[in-house]
């Protein structure tokens, strides 16, 4: 049976999708300290770029989808209407603003650190395009973002195993992406020495706790995606080995088995419904770290076909999830 992949027409749903609210500006979630009342302001001025899609992180990573499925389908039927929206917002103007907003001593903190994760790997894709203008034009506010993680990282004793978007596994993954692809030897560094310092010793992961409520990433498996890509593979493998030693047995159980979502329309609830895809992203790009000999990479991959399973039917429908799922459904299929 063929594997579910990323097809001409489910880019064009999901690129459908993303136009539709990466400039729909409420009902909006910011995460903004005000420090007076020059700063009660609206989303599209504080954010003249990332305003839409609910929250700015969840903005950001649905640009990135755009921009993603826009190179690997450039005549899909709405790549016109994604050029027309990249030449609108990512001008000179607008990322000058977005980048102010970050200079401010209350904004240190700001989306630490998925949605630093996100902006970099959004301009890791724009970075691949032929047209490299839009790429040029983000290239201050990356730059920015990736020397958050260079302060940041040095300062980080410990690491955040969270479900949410707080997880630190999470941020150093993404981040790899746009190290490799720009060339900073010295980020890529920093970011593989920290996954080694936070994660390295880590052995027999119980996955007890999985899922939360509210999870939308597994902290088991998106420290083991982390690792592979932080990792050359003959040293991520025997980490692997160590960290989930039982995968031939399925076991911890709970990272095989589908989250249940009882409530859609429920913010946190929904994050459930991201769980599965986020799930289904890491067994398929483990799977595919594993030699085609080893039983693992058949348990690997028949769980990644049932999170997609479980997960793929409900993209869209509610705005607590049609805002912000289809991102990790790409990262899915093509893990």
């Amino acid at each position: 049976m063929a594997k579910p992949s990323l097809t001409p027409e489910l880019a064009a749903r999901f690129a459908g999708i993303a136009l539709g609210h990466v400039r729909r500006e409420y009902p909006n979630k910011p995460d903004h300290t005000l420090a007076g009342p020059q700063d009660a302001q609206t989303p599209s001025q504080l954010h003249p770029v990332f305003y839409g899609s609910y929250d700015w992180h969840s903005c950001v990573h649905s640009y990135w989808m755009l921009a993603r499925l826009l190179r690997l389908f450039p005549e899909m039927p709405v790549a016109a209407d994604i050029r027309a929206l990249f030449d609108e917002q990512f001008v000179a103007e607008k990322i000058a603003v977005e980048c102010a907003y970050l200079a401010a001593p209350t904004a240190r903190g700001f989306k630490r650190p998925y949605g630093w994760g996100w902006l970099l790997k959004l301009a890791e894709e724009l970075a691949l395009h032929d047209d490299r203008r839009r790429s040029e034009r983000l290239r201050p506010l990356a730059e920015i973002f990736a020397q958050r993680f260079r302060d940041f990282l040095p300062l980080a004793t410990y690491p955040v195993r969270v479900g949410t978007h707080f997880n630190t596994a999470f941020g150093l993954r993404m981040a790899m992406d746009y190290a490799v692809v720009t060339g900073d030897r010295d980020l890529a560094a920093l970011l593989g020495e920290t996954g080694r310092r936070w994660y390295g010793a880590d052995v027999d992961c119980p996955a007890w706790g999985e899922p939360s409520g509210d999870d939308f990433q597994s902290s088991a498996l998106i420290e083991a995606e982390c690792m592979r890509r932080l990792l050359p593979a003959e040293e991520f493998l025997p980490w692997l080995e160590r960290f989930l030693p039982r995968i031939a047995q399925r076991e911890p159980a709970t990272l095989f088995r589908p989250a249940t979502v009882t409530d859609r329309s429920d913010g946190k609830i929904a994050h459930l419904d991201g769980l599965n895809l986020s799930r289904a992203w890491c067994w398929r790009a483990l799977a595919s770290a594993l030699p085609a000999d080893d039983a693992r990479r058949a348990v690997a991959e028949e769980a990644a076909d049932r999170h997609l399973a479980a997960g793929m039917p409900h993209i869209a429908g509610d705005y607590m999830g049609e805002h912000w799922l289809a991102s990790f459904a790409v990262l899915a299929l093509e893990a």
